[in-house]
């Protein structure tokens, strides 16, 4: 099994310059979710070049590749396309400069931000070499390009379509992400990953009135503000030291003016968690203390909670991922390692789910190496290292861009290539 890697991925170098060719394309030419049309084209125009069964439109904008190569495995790899409504500010010479029309109607400065033209460049890749590769595995590779992650949308929307019946039911699926570390590195990690996310909208309700009378009004402000205040203690107060979760408000949006009391306040929240237990217990710690503040501002009416994205933990298969931190570990030495939990949350995991099938989902490193050793030796990571969302992330073409191919590569043949 070991030179079978090294029979598919020796045809690396001969496409190098293409898939370093298609990411800049990509990173310049970034689509929001459901809205990946041009994305989409560019990975089905290259699964048909190379010989697979494509079909598009899956969910909106997905795409299933399918390359039956006789008795054996059935492996699906998994890549998602969408970019983010963030004005990038790179300075590279291919940054993105699109503007798309948000669903308010505005027009939104959009990049690729979390890595996904990597992700799609990398499957491309992997994709072109098992094809031309066929006399070193057997069996049958799919390939998936999913739509809209960012918004927790695009995996339920293949599903919704169809995806059980248009694509062969794999044995294992397989998924990476590219983050903040060395470029080069790949990290696997048997069981939670990933985090559980679920975003809250609240409407806390007062009595507007003249911001010189207070006394005749409920200030809704003021209750948001000491909402977000107490929310502090759920994970410092409620929870073990050792079990892991984040609660952060992200946005309050109250009043027009600074004399108006206004009637309302919004507050949208983002919470993560590890597993159902505490997810369920920070909910309920949420809603209690925001039903309380209210009561004890003397609320005229109760709060609303609204539920406006959920995603599921990332939790991997551990014999899965056994099998595949193996095959790393032969292949890429000791740039091969155990990742630590990650507090990012995906969908992936609700396609393995409807297939019943384990997956293992990995991070490759994306940051140009002697950087990031110049900031972990100065302890400025935080500082100095851009992460995934940032307008400053943009990983180094390689050997990011090889690491990807070649992980996905080894992984698939941990199955295909036995």
């Amino acid at each position: 099994m070991t030179d079978r890697p090294h029979a598919v991925l020796s045809g690396l170098a001969g496409i190098r310059a293409d898939l370093e060719d298609l990411y800049r394309d990509l990173h310049s030419h970034p689509e929001l979710g459901l809205r990946e049309h041009r994305t989409a084209k560019r990975a089905s125009d290259a699964l048909r070049d190379c010989g697979y069964e494509v079909t598009e439109r899956v969910g909106g904008t997905g795409v299933i590749g399918v390359l039956a190569n006789g008795d054996g495995p059935t492996v699906m790899a998994r890549a998602d396309m969408d970019a983010l409504p963030v004005r990038e500010r790179t300075g590279l010479p291919y940054a993105s400069t699109v503007t798309l029309t948000g669903s308010d109607g505005s027009e939104q400065p959009v990049m690729h931000a979390c890595g996904h033209d990597v992700h799609v460049t990398a499957l491309v890749g992997c994709a072109r070499l098992m094809a031309a590769a066929k006399d070193a595995w057997r069996g049958t590779f799919v390939v998936l390009f999913q739509p809209s992650e960012e918004n927790g949308d695009g995996a339920d929307a293949m599903i919704d379509d169809g995806l059980t019946t248009k694509s062969p039911v794999p044995d294992v699926v397989l998924a990476q992400h590219v983050l903040p570390c060395p470029a080069g590195y790949v990290g696997t990690r048997p069981g939670p990953f990933l985090s559980a996310a679920d975003n809250l909208r609240v409407t806390v309700h007062g009595r507007g009135g003249h911001g010189s009378m207070p006394q005749s009004a409920v200030d809704p402000v003021v209750m948001a503000a000491t909402i977000v205040v107490r929310l502090q203690t759920v994970v410092s107060r409620e929870l073990a030291a050792t079990t892991p979760a984040v609660v952060t408000v992200g946005s309050i949006h109250a009043g027009s003016g600074p004399n108006i009391i206004p009637d309302s306040a919004v507050l949208e929240l983002n919470i993560r968690t590890y597993d159902e237990a505490t997810r369920t217990q920070v909910l309920a710690a949420i809603e209690r203390i925001v039903r309380a503040e209210c009561v004890a501002s003397g609320a005229p009416r109760a709060p609303e909670f609204e539920k406006t994205a959920a995603f599921p933990p990332t939790v991997n298969d551990e014999e899965t991922t056994r099998r595949v931190a193996e095959a790393f570990a032969a292949h890429f030495g000791d740039q091969a390692h155990t990742i630590e939990l990650q507090t990012a949350s995906e969908d992936m995991s609700e396609i393995p789910g409807v297939f019943g099938a384990p997956f293992t989902y990995w991070a490759i490193g994306g940051i140009d190496a002697g950087l990031y050793a110049d900031a972990a030796r100065n302890g400025t990571v935080a500082r100095d290292i851009p992460v995934n969302h940032s307008p400053a992330f943009a990983p180094v073409i390689q050997p990011t861009l090889d690491t990807g191919v070649s992980a996905m590569t080894v992984a698939a043949l941990a199955w295909l290539g036995t």
